[in-house]
């Protein structure tokens, strides 16, 4: 079994409805490859990282725990983006779905109990490393973008990259371009 969390994303609409019931269908979806439920961040609005003539951003952070290998769960969070209509026009453009494996580690529920007893190196040595074709772990860039490090703390506030809390990192406490519109009920 493998940890995995998930950035989710939308700034389009599609026939099932606007970004948030986008997302909420989408963490509906997981939980068919997931071990057990789905927990996830409170929802964020963030002003979009590429070009700015888009509207703003819904964002939040997923985790679950899965049997699928990162490939495997890639091409299902893809096949997720596909349904929801997603079509890649440009580069950090607009979508209607945009799901990203942030981090995916060997840490169970059972050992991750106690994460005060945990070091930074230990969470290191459980963390999955890939970058290939179709794949990067730890996804790239995580450290800078604050739409999906403050997510990512509300569902693990020890998380460490590359020898770098993300508690320490800048955009733990950045507040510029982003704000909450939705405590962690909005799945539901």
């Amino acid at each position: 079994m493998l940890r995995a969390f998930i950035g989710l994303g939308s700034n389009l609409s599609n026939k099932s409805g606007d970004s948030r019931q986008i997302l909420r269908d989408a963490v509906s979806a997981m939980s068919r490859f997931a071990i057990g439920a789905v927990k996830v961040s409170s929802l964020y609005a963030s002003s979009p990282m590429g070009p700015q003539d888009q509207p703003d951003y819904v964002n939040a952070a997923a985790l679950l725990f899965t049997d699928l290998q990162p490939h495997q769960l890639l091409d299902q969070l893809q096949q997720l983006e596909l349904n929801a209509g997603r079509i890649r026009l440009r580069r950090w453009g607009e979508r209607t779905l945009d799901l990203d494996i942030l981090i995916m580690d060997h840490n169970t529920p059972d050992n991750i109990q106690d994460d005060s007893s945990r070091t930074p190196s230990d969470q290191q040595s459980d963390m999955i490393k890939i970058h290939d074709e179709r794949l990067i772990l730890p996804h790239i860039g995580i450290l800078d973008r604050t739409f999906v490090v403050q997510p990512l703390l509300e569902l693990d506030a020890h998380l460490v990259i590359d020898g770098t809390s993300l508690a320490d990192c800048t955009a733990a406490s950045t507040t510029s371009g982003i704000r909450i519109i939705a405590d962690l009920d909005w799945a539901d």
